[in-house]
């Protein structure tokens, strides 16, 4: 399978900081990938890295294009969002499509329009006039009838309620997504996408501490509640972390036997969320 993004060795040093250190990873054609990472973690520095917004040492490939010096061609070929919910508040609908159709090679028109009759807006709505909602929806049918191959996500429904941000991501599956998309998504709303995620990459200090797929993570990761009597036995097997509830501990375990671990208690596959807090507590990289 072509990758779409290949990073080797790539860094990023600002003033008095390490933002990316020596960080090596692929992205194949269709996936959804979920970079996920505490604040200052090193995110949003590697998305502008693949975007062409920064210079990196290292070698990146993004889309058989080098993002420093063929960036004008790359952009033809990604759509990046930062904020669905940011729009210019006095630009109406129909300008809005305008605008995007003059810039986008890649812009359908007729889809964008096919989306939004779908809604309530109308074309001479302006932007100050809508509700979150309708701004997601205006948003979602601007960035769907964009033929991009690679479409990156960074906070993408910061400031929306659940309501929307549900309907953001599922919109985007049932409307954008096909194997020949690839999605980047970055997000501390970690629950609300794991169940759209084909692939995992957690980002720490500057370094990926876990870079697996869905399915590999259910295979490899397990949580087992362990009444009190069992839980020096489960220590022994060195869990990456461990937590209280309701007087039992519930422990998280890294690749033991599954055999060993139903003696203990009940097996069940972890959450994002909680893999995520027990790695960002410094128990596992």
């Amino acid at each position: 399978m072509n990758a779409v993004v290949t990073a080797s060795g790539l860094s990023k040093h600002y003033k008095n900081a390490l933002a990316l250190d020596n960080v090596s990873f692929q992205i194949p054609a269709g996936r959804i990938v979920g970079l996920i990472g505490p604040n200052g973690a090193g995110k949003t520095t590697a998305l502008k890295a693949i975007l062409g917004l920064t210079d990196f040492q290292g070698q990146l490939n993004v889309l058989g294009l080098d993002p420093r010096s063929q960036r004008d061609k790359l952009m033809e070929e990604v759509c990046f969002i930062a904020d669905v919910a940011v729009l210019p508040r006095w630009i109406r609908v129909r300008e809005a499509i305008d605008f995007v159709a003059n810039i986008h090679p890649r812009f359908n028109r007729a889809k964008c329009e096919a989306f939004l009759a779908r809604t309530k807006l109308t074309p001479d709505q302006r932007v100050k006039q809508m509700s979150k909602g309708m701004i997601v929806q205006l948003h979602l049918a601007l960035v769907m009838a964009i033929d991009a191959k690679l479409l990156v996500l960074d906070e993408p429904t910061l400031g929306l309620d659940i309501l929307y941000r549900k309907q953001f991501y599922q919109n985007l599956l049932e409307d954008y997504f096909d194997e020949n998309k690839t999605i980047i998504v970055t997000t501390h709303q970690v629950e609300e996408i794991e169940h759209i995620l084909t692939d995992l990459m957690f980002i720490r200090d500057g370094r990926i501490v876990l870079n697996t797929d869905m399915e590999a993570m259910g295979e490899r990761f397990a949580e087992v509640m362990v009444s009190a009597d069992m839980a020096a036995t489960a220590r022994q097997l060195k869990p990456l972390d461990e937590r209280q509830i309701f007087g039992k501990s519930i422990f998280l375990f890294d690749g033991v036997d599954q055999t060993q671990l139903r003696a203990l208690g009940e097996i069940r596959r972890p959450s994002v969320s909680d893999l995520f807090v027990a790695t960002m507590k410094g128990t596992y990289a």
